[in-house]
C-alpha cells in the first residue's frame, strides 16, 4: 500500500489457477477461488492441507509455481510483502517485548510515515478495550489480552486484507471462544476482508460467513457454514466437519422428490434435494446428534428412517449430550448423540435398540463409496508426507 494510504474498506481476492510445488511435493494444485470483499472468510483442513501455505502465498511469503494471486482487481502475484496491502496476525502473536503497547500498535505507522499515529493507536485499543492498558508491556498482559493487541496492530494499518494464521491456537477454551465472538464483531465493525486459517471445525463455524474446507492441497467444499455441516459433499468434509454416520447401498427408488437406498436390508429415504448420487451404489449419511434410541420399533414415528435392532455397547457422558454407540449387524457401529434433557441415560449397557431419524437430515454424497463399504480415516499429514516420499523415491529411480 503506498504512504500514506489506507484502505477504507476491504478488498476481494482472487486466486487464480494457484499450484505450489516444493521438490518431490506438491502443496496446492489448479486453486481458484474468489473471496468477496469485506467478509470473513476461513480456509478449514487438517495439518498438511495446504492451508497455511495459501496464506503465506496471499501474504507474498511465498511465490506460487502456476497462477495468479489478484487483491482488489490488481494483481500482486510478484509483489514484495511489504507492498501488498495485507497485514499477518500470527499465532505467536509477535509483539515487541521492550516497547509499551502503545508502542507496539503505532510502530507499523511510524514505519510508513502516516500521520498522527499515537492517535490513531489510541483508536484500535479502543476497538479491542485495551486503550486502559496502553503504556503496559507485553509481559504484563494475559495471553488473551496480547492476542488483541496483536489484532489491533494489524488492524490500525487499514490493510485491504487481514490474514489470520491459527492466532486463537495458544489460548484455553473458554477465551477462545469469548475470542472468536470478539473476532467477529471487530470484522463487522471495521468491514476489511478477513482471511482465517485454522484447523477447528467449531472456530471457523462461529466467525466466518463463507467455509473452504481443503483437503491434501483442494478445496473439497466451499459454502455458508450451515450448508456444509448440514449438506456434506464427500466423505472427508462428513467427517472432517463434525462427525457422521455413513452407509453404502444400492439405490432402489428413483422418485421425483425422494430416492430411496437399501441399507442393510433397510428402506432409507433421502429427499432428491440432499442426493448428488441418484442411480447405483451411494453413500448415505446422517449426523450422529440426528438420531433417536428406541427400545421397540414401535415407537419410531411413521414415514422416519430407522435401523435396528442393535446392541449399545458404550455410554459417555460430556455434559450437555451422552453419546451412545450403538453395534448393529451388517452395519458396525452407529453414533448417537442425545441431549441430556433428564438425569440418566435414555439407553443402558447392553441394551437393545433401535436408531430412528426424521428422512428429511439424510444425505447422498457425491463420492464414489468404497466396495466394501468401509470408510478409511484419511491420516492427513501422515499420508502427505508417505506421498512424498514415494514421489522423492520415484524422481531419485528416474535420476
Amino acid at each position: 500500500m503506498p504512504k500514506g494510504v489506507f484502505a477504507d474498506s476491504g478488498a476481494d481476492l482472487r486466486l487464480a489457477g494457484i499450484t505450489k510445488r516444493f521438490p518431490g511435493f506438491t502443496a496446492i494444485e489448479e486453486l481458484d477461488l474468489t473471496i468477496p470483499a469485506g467478509s470473513f472468510f476461513a480456509l478449514l483442513g487438517p495439518s498438511g492441507c495446504g492451508k497455511t501455505t495459501t496464506l503465506r502465498l496471499v501474504a507474498g511469503l511465498e511465490e506460487p509455481t502456476e497462477g495468479q494471486i489478484l487483491i482488489g482487481g490488481k494483481d500482486v502475484t510478484r509483489t514484495k510483502p511489504f507492498q501488498r496491502p495485507v497485514n499477518t496476525v500470527f499465532q505467536s502473536y509477535a509483539l515487541f517485548p521492550h516497547m509499551t503497547i502503545l508502542e507496539n500498535v503505532a510502530f507499523g505507522l511510524r514505519r510508513r510515515k502516516i500521520g498522527d499515529p499515537v492517535t490513531k493507536a489510541h483508536e484500535a485499543l479502543r476497538l479491542v478495550e485495551l486503550d486502559h492498558l496502553a503504556a503496559r508491556r507485553p509481559s504484563q498482559l494475559s495471553g488473551g489480552q496480547q492476542q488483541r493487541v496483536a489484532l489491533a496492530r494489524a488492524i490500525v494499518n487499514r490493510p485491504a486484507l487481514l490474514l489470520l494464521d491459527e492466532p486463537l491456537g495458544a489460548l484455553d477454551l473458554k477465551l477462545r471462544r469469548q475470542m472468536q465472538l470478539e473476532l467477529k464483531s471487530i470484522q463487522t465493525e471495521v468491514g476489511l476482508t478477513f482471511v482465517h486459517v485454522t484447523h477447528d471445525q467449531e472456530e471457523a463455524m462461529t466467525m466466518a460467513d463463507t467455509v473452504a474446507v481443503m483437503n491434501k492441497g483442494r478445496i473439497e467444499q466451499m459454502g455458508a457454514p450451515e450448508l456444509l455441516y448440514e449438506l456434506p459433499s464427500t466423505v472427508f468434509v462428513a467427517n472432517f466437519l463434525g462427525q457422521s454416520n455413513l452407509f453404502v447401498g444400492p439405490v432402489r427408488e428413483s422418485g421425483a422428490d425422494t430416492v430411496g437406498v437399501e441399507v442393510a436390508g433397510h428402506s432409507i429415504r433421502v429427499p432428491r434435494s440432499r442426493a448428488q448420487r441418484d442411480a447405483g451404489l451411494v453413500t448415505v449419511g446422517v449426523r450422529p446428534e440426528k438420531l433417536t434410541l428406541h427400545e421397540t420399533p414401535d415407537t419410531i414415528p411413521s414415514g422416519a428412517n430407522s435401523l435396528g435392532p442393535g446392541r449399545v455397547t458404550d455410554v459417555s457422558f460430556s455434559g450437555v449430550s451422552t453419546q451412545y454407540l450403538v453395534d448393529i449387524p451388517g452395519l458396525g457401529s452407529v453414533i448417537v448423540f442425545a441431549q441430556n434433557m433428564h438425569s440418566g441415560p435414555v439407553a443402558a449397557l447392553g441394551a437393545s435398540v433401535w436408531v430412528a431419524w426424521d428422512a428429511s437430515h439424510t444425505f447422498v454424497l457425491a463420492d464414489e463409496p468404497p466396495a466394501d463399504g468401509r470408510f478409511a480415516d484419511d491420516a492427513d499429514t501422515q499420508a502427505i508426507a508417505a506421498q512424498a516420499r514415494d514421489r522423492m523415491l520415484a524422481e531419485l529411480e528416474e535420476a
